[in-house]
């Protein structure tokens, strides 16, 4: 393969649009808006959350996922 062939796959590679990791990308607004609150000094009143609805939410999350990549086809 010459050299410029390989030029070629290179900038196809590269023109090649990747979508954004969508958990990198709401872990990255979470940290911006806890920032946020920290700097304007202003924190949330988390007294009425309860971490098992997380773990519940993130569970049903998980099922869906495994359901829609079962049922996906290859």
């Amino acid at each position: 393969m010459s050299e410029q062939e390989q030029d070629v796959r290179q900038q196809e590679r590269a023109a090649v649009r990747r979508m954004p990791d969508p958990l990198a990308l709401i872990v990255g607004l979470v940290s911006l808006g806890i920032a946020g609150s920290g700097i304007l000094g202003r924190a949330p009143d988390l007294s009425a959350f309860d971490a098992r609805w997380l773990l519940a939410g993130g569970a049903v999350v998980l099922g869906l996922v495994l359901l829609v990549a079962s049922v996906r086809k290859r």
